[in-house]
C-alpha cells in the first residue's frame, strides 16, 4: 500500500475563493496561475489561466522550438551515419564498392575521430534485394552497424571469426525467405542500410601486407551465389579530399527523414518517433514545413550543434572521467548503448555520436589484450581549451599497457577530424619511426606549432588560432589500464620552449646526446678545447644540440639540464657564423661571446620597455 501524497492532496481550509457561491472553496496552492508570467522568451499574459493569443504563438514557438533541440541532439548517430552513407555511394554503388585507405587515413579526410594509425576499410551494404554474404579476412578488427547506429556485431579478431577471416550471413529486416545458416555467422540488422568498416595492421611498418589480404579475401555476394561473386571495385582513398561529417543546418532535417521514410522504424524508441514526428517528421507523410517551422527548425539546428559542442567539450558530472582530478575523458559513459538501467543517458549518447562514429561492445568492454580502448582530452591540466598557438607536453609513463601499440592523434574542435597541419598525419605512436624514450621508459609527446629542437618525432604540429583535443588510443589494452595503476600524465602547457636532455633515441640512437654524469663532465672539459674547425665538422642537423648541452653545461655543469630553447635558438646561428669566420678560435669562447651579446639586448630591450 503506498503511502499518501501529502504534497498535493489535501484538506482545503482558509478563505474561499468566492465567500458568496454555495460549493466555492479556496483555491489550491500552486495550482492557479497569474495573470501574467515573466519567461526567458517574454511576458505571457493569461485570462484566469487562459492565455490570450499573443502568448500562445510565444508557447507554441517555444514548444516547437525545444522538441526541435531534442529531435536533433537525438538524430546525430542517425544523422551521421546518412552521412556515412552518402559519401561511399558517391564513390560506387553499395555491394560492389569498398574504399580503403592503403596507405592509411589523413588528415585531407573529413571524418568523424578516424585514426592514421591502420589502414580502413569501410563497407556500405544494401539489404533490400535480399540477404546477404560477407566474406571478412583474416586479420582485421571490425564491426558492423545498422542506419540507427545501432551496433549489429563484431567482425574479425572481436567476431566469431576471431581474426581467422570467416563468412557473415545478413539478414534483412523482416526476411520470410527460408534459408540455411549452417556455416555462417549470422547478423540481423533492423535496417537495410549497413555500415561495415575495419581495419587491417601494419607488419613491420608497412601497411601493404594488410592490405593485399584484404583485397584477396574480402567477398560480397548474395546467399548461395558465392560461385557467382560479383568483382568488388576496391578504391584507394589515400591522400584524397574526402568528407563524411554531416552538415549542422537545415539539410541536416532533410537527411533525417530521408532515414526514416527509406528504413523500418521498429527498432526506434516511441519517444524519439514522437520527438521526429512533433517536427513533421513521420514515415509515410511528406516533410513539408512551412516558413515559421523552417526558421525554427534552421535556429533548431545551431542550437542543437552548439549544445553538443558544449556536452562534449564541457563535460559537466564526474562519471565522465577515467580517473579523480583529470582532464583524460571515457570513451562510453553508459556503455555502448549510453544507458543507466533502463535510463538512455542523453548527454552521453549526444556527445558520443557528435564526437565520433560506430559503435561496438569492445571498445567499451573489458576484454584484456584485444581490440582497442580510447581517452579523450578536450582541455589541458588546469582545465583550459587547447590553443594552436601555444605548446603542450604530455608524458606517457614507461610500460604502456599495449599489447599491439599506443596512439596519440589529434583533432580539430570544427570538424571533429584529424587536425589540418603541414603533417600528413598528425599523430605520435609507439610505432612512430625515431621516436625517442626517455631514459626510464617514459615518452613524451609535444604538441604546438613548432617542433622542440630534437623532438621532432615526438611532435605533433598545432596551428594558431585553431583549437584542438586529443584522443589516446590503446591496441590490446591490458591490465593495468582497466585497474587504473598506470595512469597518462595531464597535458601540460609548456610556459617556454624547453628541451630535456636525458634521452636516448629508439630510432636512430645518434639523434640524442649521452647524460650520464661522468660522461657529462668528460664531454664539458672537452668542449672547452674544441676549435671552432672541430665544432663545423659536427652535422648540421646536430650542430644545435651541441650548442644547447654545452650551455647547459656551462651554466651549472649538470646532466639532465633544461635550456631555454628560444634564447638558445638566436645564439645557434651566432655561433655558426663567427665560427665560420675564424675556424681556428675557440669553440667555448664564441658561444660565451654569442650569450653575451643576448643578454646585452635583453637589457637593452628592458630598458626601453
Amino acid at each position: 500500500m503506498s503511502a499518501p501524497c501529502s504534497s498535493s492532496a489535501q484538506f482545503l481550509e482558509g478563505v474561499t475563493a468566492a465567500p458568496n457561491l454555495a460549493y466555492s472553496t479556496p483555491t489550491p496552492q500552486g495550482v492557479a496561475i497569474p495573470d501574467r508570467v515573466e519567461t526567458r522568451f517574454g511576458t505571457l499574459k493569461f485570462f484566469d489561466g487562459f492565455p490570450d493569443q499573443a502568448s500562445t504563438e510565444k508557447l507554441y514557438d517555444n514548444l516547437d522550438f525545444q522538441r526541435a533541440v531534442q529531435a536533433y541532439l537525438l538524430a546525430l548517430p542517425v544523422v551521421s551515419q546518412a552521412a556515412n552513407r552518402d559519401a561511399i555511394l558517391s564513390i560506387g554503388p553499395a555491394n560492389t564498392t569498398v574504399p580503403i585507405w592503403e596507405q592509411r587515413v589523413d588528415a585531407r579526410t573529413v571524418a568523424l575521430t578516424a585514426n592514421d594509425n591502420t589502414p580502413y576499410t569501410w563497407i556500405w551494404l544494401d539489404l533490400h534485394n535480399g540477404p546477404l554474404v560477407l566474406e571478412v579476412p583474416p586479420k582485421v578488427l571490425g564491426f558492423v552497424d545498422d542506419m540507427w547506429s545501432h551496433w549489429v556485431g563484431d567482425v574479425g579478431m572481436t567476431g566469431p571469426d576471431k581474426g581467422e577471416g570467416g563468412r557473415y550471413l545478413l539478414i534483412p529486416p523482416g526476411y520470410q525467405g527460408r534459408i540455411s545458416m549452417r556455416g555462417y555467422n549470422v547478423l540481423r540488422p533492423s535496417t537495410y542500410g549497413v555500415w561495415a568498416p575495419w581495419r587491417s595492421f601494419l607488419v613491420n611498418g608497412d601497411p601493404k601486407p594488410g592490405v593485399d589480404a584484404i583485397k584477396k579475401f574480402t567477398k560480397i555476394y548474395p546467399f548461395g551465389q558465392a560461385g557467382h561473386a560479383p568483382k568488388l571495385d576496391f578504391v584507394d582513398m589515400s591522400g584524397k579530399p574526402f568528407n563524411l561529417v554531416p552538415k549542422a543546418d537545415y539539410h541536416f532535417w532533410e537527411m533525417l527523414n530521408r532515414v526514416v521514410q527509406d528504413e523500418p522504424t521498429d527498432s526506434v524508441d516511441a519517444t524519439t518517433l514522437g520527438f521526429w514526428a512533433s517536427i513533421g517528421i513521420v514515415k509515410g507523410k511528406p516533410f513539408a514545413p512551412d516558413e515559421r517551422m523552417k526558421k525554427i527548425l534552421t535556429e533548431a539546428a545551431a542550437v542543437g550543434d552548439s549544445t553538443a559542442r558544449a556536452i562534449t567539450y564541457r563535460w559537466r558530472t564526474a562519471n565522465g572521467y577515467w580517473y579523480p582530478d583529470s582532464a583524460w575523458r571515457r570513451g562510453f559513459v553508459g556503455g555502448y548503448k549510453f544507458e543507466d538501467g533502463d535510463a538512455r543517458l542523453l548527454d552521453a549518447y549526444s556527445g558520443f555520436f557528435f564526437y565520433a562514429t560506430g559503435v561496438t561492445p569492445t571498445m567499451d568492454t573489458r576484454l584484456v589484450g584485444v581490440g582497442s580502448q580510447y581517452l579523450a582530452a578536450f582541455v589541458d591540466s588546469k582545465g583550459t581549451p587547447f590553443d594552436g598557438g601555444k605548446s603542450y607536453k604530455l608524458r606517457l609513463p614507461p610500460n604502456a599497457p599495449v599489447k599491439d601499440f599506443w596512439s596519440v592523434t589529434l583533432y580539430d574542435d570544427q570538424t571533429r577530424s584529424m587536425l589540418q597541419t603541414d603533417q600528413r598525419f598528425p599523430s605520435v605512436s609507439s610505432q612512430t619511426q625515431g621516436l625517442l624514450v626517455n631514459d626510464d621508459g617514459s615518452v613524451d609527446v609535444y604538441f604546438g606549432p613548432k617542433a622542440p629542437v630534437g623532438r621532432e618525432n615526438n611532435w605533433v604540429q598545432t596551428i594558431p588560432g585553431r583549437a584542438w583535443n586529443t584522443l589516446l588510443r590503446l591496441y590490446g589494452p591490458l591490465e593495468p589500464f582497466f585497474d587504473k595503476t598506470w595512469r597518462p600524465g595531464e597535458i601540460e602547457l609548456q610556459q617556454t620552449q624547453t628541451a630535456d636532455l636525458s634521452v636516448r633515441a629508439d630510432a636512430p640512437p645518434s639523434a640524442a646526446l649521452p647524460a650520464p654524469k661522468a660522461a657529462a663532465v668528460a664531454r664539458k672539459k672537452a668542449l672547452g678545447n674544441w676549435t671552432c674547425e672541430e665544432f663545423l665538422a659536427v652535422e648540421t642537423d646536430y650542430q644545435p644540440k651541441v650548442v644547447y648541452w654545452a650551455t647547459a653545461q656551462a651554466k651549472g655543469g649538470k646532466d639532465n639540464s633544461f635550456i631555454d630553447i628560444e634564447g638558445s635558438e638566436s645564439v645557434v646561428p651566432m655561433v655558426i657564423d663567427d665560427c665560420r669566420k675564424t675556424p681556428s678560435g675557440s669553440f667555448l669562447q664564441k658561444l660565451r661571446e654569442a650569450w653575451r651579446s643576448i643578454e646585452a639586448d635583453a637589457k637593452k630591450l628592458r630598458k626601453n620597455l
